[in-house]
């Protein structure tokens, strides 16, 4: 079963997604929080594999929360719920460390999925948002402060897989690019992410850019 926590100052928000997603067979929602700071008491208490996160909340936002809650229980993936669509968001929520980026008007099987996918330890990104994301390095100039990480600790091909991911191709599509089989790009995904100690695409898409290796526009 994957134990999701919901994190929103939205009461009905909150009743919503649980009751749909105490339906789901593989899913189990063991805890509400109603700010960012009880977010964070309640993520060390239940230990859950996936939180979802509001952005804007009393007390404690989004984003602050999702920083404490991975650096209070490392285990935990962060999914990143909003009724905005604000690019000011997309990049601050990545770079916190959350999994994924979903917007509320998402539909309910959007949503299950979602939770799905950032359980498994991949990272939600649609093509659109990590558009906005590149659009976010470019209008502030370029890489951010070097993360002290070298590229050079991969292989060739892991470094190619890694601008691929940055690039937002999904395994497929690297597969098909690269004429090998899907199941090795997942192993080479893996590699790269170990070696670079990253969390998920998410991040290595942003160590991507962070770091120089790829550049917006490229």
């Amino acid at each position: 079963m994957i134990r999701v926590l919901i994190a929103d100052d939205q009461g009905m928000v909150r009743t919503g997604f649980t009751v749909f997603l105490s339906g789901q067979p593989d899913i189990e929602v063991v805890g509400e929080a109603a700010d960012g700071r009880e977010a964070v008491a309640r993520a060390v208490e239940l230990s859950p594999d996936v939180v979802l996160m509001d952005i804007r909340m009393p007390v404690m936002n989004g984003l602050e929360a999702t920083r404490e809650v991975l650096a209070a229980s490392p285990a935990s993936k962060v999914l990143i719920l909003t009724t905005f669509d604000l690019d000011d968001y997309v990049y601050e929520a990545l770079r916190a460390g959350a999994s994924g980026f979903l917007l509320k008007d998402a539909s309910a099987a959007q949503l299950a999925e979602a939770v799905r996918v950032v359980a498994a330890g991949d990272a939600l990104i649609a093509p659109a948002i990590t558009k906005r994301l590149i659009h976010e390095f470019a209008r502030l100039g370029g890489p951010r402060t070097p993360t002290g990480r070298r590229p050079e600790e991969l292989t060739e091909r892991e470094t190619e897989v890694l601008i691929l991911v940055a690039q937002a191709m999904s395994n497929q599509e690297i597969a098909q690019k690269l004429f090998v089989a899907e199941q090795t790009v997942k192993t080479h995904v893996g590699r790269m992410l170990t070696k670079l100690g990253l969390r998920d695409r998410a991040q290595a898409i942003v160590f991507a850019y962070e770091s120089g290796l790829v550049r917006p526009g490229e």
